[in-house]
């Protein structure tokens, strides 16, 4: 049984492809696109997955679509009416969008993919909660999903056992922690749906000097976890924007203009939003272990990639387990919608257990130089053993490297397969990397690669993190300040031979060299681009930035050697700093 899951139209478009309950490949529409977060149905995506598996449309037996749009646009037209007529500026924006295409899934499906099949939906939160725990470790464990909103629901609890789960309980819209950090988020001048983590990173500058202020005017929570917002101080209800002028009131202050300073006043709201939500999630996953007195946790949905929660989680939570969907935002709803047809709907054994996240396209060292050929560009193409002792040396010279290598990752995060590199040592290379590299806010901290085996001797951790979704301290004696945020934390990934042997080895040879097995691992894009997906993707962001060093599989290619890169138009207006 062939089973493709899609999720589209809302936020970041994805495609996964199950062939007899396995999953064989997965990716953003994207990265093909080079449309950051594109939304449109993900054609190109869906290409590559069918490609890969060496299938047609026709071989498909069913496309599974990750939400319910009917449920979803009675929610949206019963909102509209009940906050009429402050809602009709936005009623008129977004439903002639509605009726064109977001409510006639199977007919795009036969017209853009060319599927004759049966389409099948799940909703917004069984698609979130399958992709936790169907693609999990764990044959029983609790479920929590949460994010902004799927058709009601925003927030679900529930429990898995073999191949199916229930959701038990639900927080129901407008009232979500998810849309909670994304008014925060545009309070304080960052684009929603795109740039929360820009407040995660900046709430380790400020003090949580708002947080009783906010539990007392704004959030309602109550001691199982569940909450409900004073919807007094919001739009999003209703309108365009995600606060009104009552937040503006509330704190003294106007929403911060997006190019403008962050001043201490906006430093404090950002540590006072990421403290609540700590506080939100951890109430809501006592609540969850008390119900079920599981002792594994699975998580999905956007709030799960908020990394520092989730090391909360661990240290201050009652599960001994956790494990976070690496793609925990609506990508990852693809995959749960297929999980959730073929193991729970169709009643089939589990089979995939998600150990890695390399699900994307891989290029030959063949196609590789069949490309750097065409462009006459000079490179040498070494030996993989030569390849990575030459890169690990110029890192340990000092270098920057634009890292490509096998499979694309899955999920948001560059996890050594598309990435940029450095030393972790080296203070200098955290302020080159985000102001001459990424063109990103200088605040910003990047995450350490590590050799899983040597992660305790550097970081208080107790167990792996290979998807970058556990924060925790760095020790106190150990010296890597291009990856130590401001309060001494740090995003970490553990990185093993079985998960990606071309960057173990590369960390191992960097260590052997410098004495460090710690490297900087930022995605391979700049600010406001999609991470790069082909080789032409990976050159042109390398000649468009300082970068020193590319290498492509086995071929490595300098800056210095590199001719001048002639463009006809301005690249920094197509990716629109976000």
């Amino acid at each position: 049984m062939n089973i493709l899951g899609i999720s589209a139209f809302y936020h970041d478009s994805a495609v996964a492809l199950l062939r007899d309950g396995e999953l064989v490949a997965a990716a953003h529409e994207e990265r093909f696109t080079r449309k950051r977060h594109d939304s449109d149905l993900p054609v190109q995506a869906t290409r590559y997955c069918l490609e890969s598996a060496g299938l047609e449309i026709g071989d498909i037996d069913y496309v599974v679509f990750y939400d319910k749009p009917f449920i979803k646009i009675e929610r949206i037209l019963t909102t509209y009416l009940a906050t009429f007529p402050r809602s009709l500026p936005s009623f008129t924006k977004s439903i002639p969008i509605w009726m064109k295409e977001k409510l006639w899934v199977p007919r795009l499906m036969r017209q853009l993919l060319g599927f004759e099949g049966e389409v099948l939906f799940a909703e917004h939160h069984q698609s979130h909660a399958a992709s936790a725990f169907l693609a999990s470790p764990f044959e029983e464990a609790a479920i929590l999903t949460c994010d902004g909103v799927g058709e009601w629901a925003t927030t679900t609890q529930g429990v898995g056992h073999g191949n199916t789960f229930e959701l038990t309980k639900e927080v129901r819209f407008p009232h979500s922690l998810g849309l909670l950090y994304s008014a925060f988020t545009y309070y304080l001048g960052f684009k929603v749906n795109s740039a929360e983590y820009k407040v995660m990173g900046a709430a380790p500058y400020g003090k949580p000097k708002y947080v009783d202020q906010i539990f007392k005017d704004l959030v309602d929570l109550r001691e199982d976890g569940s909450f409900k917002l004073n919807m007094k101080y919001f739009g999003y209800d209703y309108g365009l924007t995600m606060t009104n002028k009552h937040f503006d009131k509330l704190f003294g202050e106007p929403r911060r203009d997006m190019e403008s300073e962050m001043q201490d006043f906006h430093w404090d709201m950002a540590a006072s939003v990421q403290k609540v939500t700590e506080e939100i999630v951890l109430r809501m996953v006592n609540d969850l272990h008390a119900n079920t007195g599981m002792k594994n946790l699975c998580m999905a949905g956007g709030v799960a990639l908020n990394c520092v929660a989730n090391g909360r989680i661990i240290r201050e939570g009652p599960f001994e387990n956790l494990w976070v969907q690496p793609a925990a935002g609506d990508a990852g709803g693809a995959l749960g919608a297929a999980l959730f047809a073929y193991n729970a709907v169709f009643d089939r054994p589990r089979r995939h257990r998600m150990d890695h996240a390399y699900w994307g396209p891989e290029f030959s060292d063949e196609e590789i130089r069949k490309y750097l050929d065409s462009r006459n560009v000079p490179y040498r193409s070494l030996s993989r053993a030569e390849m990575i002792d030459e890169s690990a040396q110029h890192m340990a010279d000092q270098a920057v490297i634009g890292w490509f290598q096998g499979r694309m990752e899955w999920g948001p995060r560059s996890l050594g397969s598309r990435s940029i590199l450095a030393d972790a040592r080296n203070q200098e290379n955290w302020k080159r990397v985000n102001l001459k590299i990424k063109f990103r806010e200088s605040f910003r901290p990047f995450a350490p690669a590590c050799l899983e085996e040597k992660a305790s001797e550097w970081f208080d951790i107790d167990r792996e993190s290979p998807y970058m979704l556990l924060v925790c301290q760095v020790k106190k004696d150990k010296k890597i300040p291009a990856v130590t945020h401001i309060d001494g934390s740090a995003r970490l990934q553990t990185v093993t031979h079985a998960s990606h042997p071309e960057f173990y080895d590369l960390i191992r040879t960097f260590d052997e060299k410098t004495g460090c097995p710690v490297i900087i691992n930022t995605s391979f894009n700049v600010r406001g681009e999609p991470i790069v997906c082909t080789p032409n993707d990976a050159y042109l962001c390398f000649m468009r930035t300082q970068m020193d060093v590319l290498v492509l599989g086995n071929q490595i290619l300098l800056k210095e050697e590199q001719p001048e890169l002639h463009e006809d138009f301005d690249w920094r207006e197509r990716y629109a700093l976000d």
